[in-house]
């Protein structure tokens, strides 16, 4: 029997561990993700005790699956690291690095969560095809649904996500700067919802990128909050706009569509996989763009109800339901071909 690892934190990466947890058969082992090098011991020697097959349920548990030992699945939300670095990074995180890409290289299969995250894995780490299963995330219909409850007396933009650069926030901050100059937005506010990400310094980053554009009592910051609430944000919101350079999957996406809430996201990546034609797709890297694009949004009220039904019907065809169905069909496949060895 396969042994599912589920974090703790609040991520969308944590999420998808966590609603696979409530669903498959199998035991669960709780660990935090961001405490690997503390926790990483004792749960060597626990799995080493099971002595399963362990699914890792992201691609940072490389270094650890290295010191257990035992066969192994494990899910490659995106290869960030790989295609979007961070300006520096310590030697030691170097090195835990390079073992994650080691680690994916000798699962026995690999879980990708779109086929963008696959083209990355075959064009960076170069796997091959045949070790990788497309297993898109899900939606939890019964937390997220249209939740009216009042927010905020003024109409709002909504953003949901950290502040890490490839998230393009700083953009977007740009594109509401100049909304907030055309007659009828200025009393638009924008909604940032979640927390800053793995470093502070990306909260520096923001507060002074809203300093130089004089928005500081224009934006809006929500620590993470409860599913509930949350989607009471995505309902009462003109707009989700998910402007990421790069994303593996993007679960806000579809969670506002299925609030009723429209989105914008970017035209990179995963983000057209996963919206479909449900979405107005956008060029990140355009300020102007994404400027027009929110504009038009705001005005065109047949854009919007247009978007809204579309992106309602679209999030049905995900559901955390059908991807642990698809992932226990790769724990029986990998089961399968270990007894057969």
């Amino acid at each position: 029997m396969t042994v599912l690892i589920c974090t703790t934190e609040n991520s969308g990466i944590d999420r998808y561990s966590q609603e696979l947890a409530k669903l498959l058969p199998v035991t669960t082992v709780r660990t935090g993700r961001y405490k690997l090098e503390l926790d990483g011991y004792w749960l060597v020697d626990y799995l080493k005790n099971l002595n399963d097959t362990v699914h890792y349920t992201n691609q940072h548990f490389g270094r650890i699956s290295m010191c257990a030992g035992l066969p192994f699945i494990v899910t490659v939300h995106d290869l960030e690291r790989i295609c979007f670095p961070f300006s520096a990074q310590e030697a030691g995180e170097e090195v835990s690095l390079k073992k994650d890409s080691q680690a994916i290289r000798k699962a026995e299969a690999i879980i990708a969560v779109s086929e963008n995250t696959k083209k990355d894995l075959l064009k960076y780490l170069q796997i091959p095809e045949d070790k990788i299963t497309v297993v898109y995330n899900g939606v939890n219909h019964e937390a997220f649904k249209p939740t009216y409850r009042p927010i905020l007396s003024s109409p709002y933009i909504l953003y949901v996500g950290s502040e890490r650069p490839r998230k393009n926030l700083g953009r977007l901050l740009e594109a509401f700067a100049e909304l907030k100059k055309v007659p009828g937005f200025t009393d638009l506010k924008l909604i940032k919802c979640g927390d800053p990400g793995r470093s502070d310094a990306f909260r520096d980053v923001t507060l002074q990128k809203i300093k130089e554009l004089g928005l500081d009592s224009e934006v809006i910051f929500v620590d993470p909050i409860s599913d509930d609430l949350l989607s009471a944000y995505y309902t009462s919101a003109k707009v989700l706009v998910y402007p990421s350079l790069y994303e593996g999957f993007g679960l806000p996406v579809l969670e506002a569509m299925a609030c009723d809430c429209p989105v914008i996201a970017s035209n990179v990546s995963s983000l057209p996989e996963v919206a479909g034609d449900s979405a107005l797709l956008i060029n990140p890297y355009d300020v102007q763009d994404i400027y027009s694009s929110i504009k038009r949004l705001l005005t065109d009220d047949g854009l919007r109800d247009n978007l809204v039904k579309k992106g309602r019907s679209h999030c049905m065809s995900f559901s955390w339901q059908k991807t642990a169905g698809q992932t226990m069909n790769v724990y029986h496949q990998v089961e399968q071909s270990i007894k057969g060895r």
